[in-house]
């Protein structure tokens, strides 16, 4: 009989590439633009490096050991009532305890007012510790800021305080049986009661952290339709319904009229209650004007999507490290590097290799359009805030899109590095792989993102924010040029990039709809291939000028994404080349077969 040993619990270790993160942080963005705006008068990168690094010890010691056990005993809806995965509750209250829920929310509401750049890299430890538990705070952070730009003053005051800080947590209703990507069919109904409240009855789906019981309160931001709305997504407003309503005082009374009528059973984030929610005559106040609840719910989708791509980067880090940590314990087979464990095959140490750079790439996107964010939310230059709004917005379709798909290939590759024992479930590589599946789905999916970017973000305004930052990508080329570090494999990777680049945005604004549109994911993959190369370079060049002791192994993994990765955006232009109604050119009929 066969004896397999698989990893125990303990094993499947995690440990935060701090390093690397703070090296990103510090070099591919602007990160003295940031600190120099006087809200952030104070942060410095000692600061950032002692949050980063608790952050490490928190993730790793507390969140950590919960991953595998909360995905093998899920969340349960016992009377009524979620129950979450055993632990969660009390790691949920540490998190609390420790305040990093509002490490990057405004002091005015009781955050601590750090940079969005920083809750990057820290949520990224979170999420990569345990991210069914992580979506939690992620929800409550992005609820936090649509009650913060939309909500009445009264409505803030009473219930921000304790979302800020974590004690109550946020969940987004918007999807319902009939109504998913497009929201515009939302049945959900809202009733003026004349007293400034109104009365919510519908059902809602796919709800994460929907109900639980880590929090005492849940605040649930709800889409619904008034009587006399108009149809379609015009007619959709946003309201507010707590769990439990709250008095002037802030004290918690009787429970409202919703609750969790079942679980979703996933392919993973087991440990994330997913839930139906059914609303019967709920009490709700209404958050923004009547009829602009779509607009008011952007903004806290927005943040979210930006964030989920942070996730992918997340779980495909921890893949990484599982199929690290595998790739040198296991033995199998005469390598030709001498080394006794897989890792001295020149195939584990490419797909490692594949591994970390793609993760690198990714990471350096999504905290490029969290320095937009910040500079676009603070800057003291009206011009500036401006100009990085339009950043911003250009760059979080990307960082989603980008973010998730890299997290599902390198959880992928992950399980391969672990081969037949990969595809059991108690070597933990599997969950990672059942995991990462989501992100490119929800939020909006990865196809909706392209056609977000080409649609609304490229098309619209004739390409002038995609333009403006191709000069930004080559103002990192001359830098590169002018660097005494060897840069030439690299430069001469992001020339060719560049002018990829700008090839496919000419093609695109003058592309049809419908080969605009077929186009659009190929066209975000360009962007993303060639934009992640540029920040890594950037990084490098920053980090050389100032002597960083990490530049040199940066600079390795700058060279090998300019030769494994870069290129990418030249093997994808063909397509967008073609006519491509080809997309439609083959009957329909006969798709399942000639």
């Amino acid at each position: 009989m066969c004896h397999i040993t698989f990893l125990a619990e303990e094993d499947m270790s995690f440990t935060p590439p701090v390093k690397l993160i703070k090296f990103l942080i510090e070099h591919s963005i602007d990160l003295d633009s940031i600190l120099g705006m006087p809200i952030f008068e104070g942060v410095n990168m000692d600061l950032i490096g002692d949050v980063l690094s608790a952050a490490s010890n928190f993730s790793q010691n507390k969140w950590a050991p919960l991953n595998w056990s909360g995905d093998q005993n899920p969340a349960k809806l016992i009377d009524g009532q979620v129950i979450s995965s055993p632990g969660f509750k009390e790691a949920y209250k540490d998190f609390v305890d420790a305040e990093w829920l509002s490490i990057a929310t405004s002091t005015e509401v009781g955050g601590m007012g750090l940079p969005q750049v920083i809750k990057v890299g820290t949520d990224e430890m979170f999420y990569a510790a345990n991210m069914a538990l992580g979506l939690c705070p992620m929800l409550t952070s992005s609820a936090v800021k649509a009650i913060l730009a939309h909500a009445e003053s009264s409505i803030r005051n009473k219930y921000l305080p304790k979302m800020v800080c974590g004690e109550w947590t946020g969940a987004m209703c918007l999807t319902e049986p009939q109504a998913g990507s497009d929201l515009g069919p939302v049945r959900t109904k809202a009733v003026d009661n004349g007293d400034g409240t109104y009365s919510i009855t519908g059902q809602k789906i796919y709800i994460t952290w929907g109900d639980h019981d880590v929090a005492d309160n849940i605040i649930h931001l709800v889409l619904a339709r008034l009587p006399d709305a108009p149809l379609g997504s015009k007619g959709i407003s946003l309201f507010l319904c707590p769990k439990f309503m709250v008095d002037e005082k802030g004290e918690l009374g009787s429970k409202n009229s919703f609750s969790a009528i079942g679980l979703e059973h996933k392919l993973g984030i087991h440990g994330s209650p997913t839930c139906v929610m059914e609303f019967s005559s709920a009490k709700g106040w209404l958050i923004g004007e009547v009829n602009q609840g779509l607009s008011c719910m952007f903004t806290m989708m927005n943040e979210a999507r930006l964030f989920v791509g942070v996730q992918g980067v997340a779980i495909g880090e921890r893949a990484y490290q599982a199929a690290l940590q595998y790739s040198n314990d296991r033995v199998q087979g005469r390598t030709i590097s001498g080394k006794d464990a897989i890792i001295g095959h020149p195939d584990i140490r490419r797909s490692l290799m594949d591994m970390k750079v793609k993760l690198l790439g990714a990471r350096a996107v999504c905290l490029a359009a969290a320095a937009a964010g910040d500079i676009a939310s603070h800057s003291t230059d009206e011009d500036i805030r401006k100009n990085a709004h339009v950043r911003e917005a250009l760059l979080t379709p990307i960082a989603k899109s980008y973010g998730s798909d890299i997290g599902v290939e390198v959880s992928s590759i992950g399980l391969q590095v672990h081969g037949g024992m990969g595809f059991v479930e108690e070597t933990g590589a599997a969950q990672h792989y059942r995991d990462s599946r989501i992100a490119p789905i929800y939020e909006g999916t990865n196809g909706i993102q392209a056609i977000d970017l080409v649609g609304r973000k490229l098309r619209r305004d004739g390409g002038s924010g995609m333009h403006a930052l191709i000069v930004d990508l080559k103002k990192i080329y001359d830098l590169a040029n002018e660097s005494s570090y060897n840069l030439t494999d690299c430069s001469s990777a992001l020339k060719e990039g560049i002018q990829t680049l700008e090839r496919a945005t000419d093609i695109i604004l003058q592309a049809d709809e419908i080969d605009a549109l077929s186009s659009a994911t190929p066209y975000l993959n360009i962007v993303a291939s060639v934009i992640s190369g540029a920040f890594i370079i950037k990084a490098v060049v920053n980090g050389a000028i100032v002597g960083d002791e990490n530049t040199d192994n940066m600079l390795s993994l700058c060279r090998y994404h300019a030769k494994s990765i870069m290129p990418m955006a030249k093997n994808s232009i063909e397509f967008l080349s073609s006519p491509n109604k080809l997309v439609f050119d083959f009957p329909m009929e006969q798709l399942a077969d000639l």
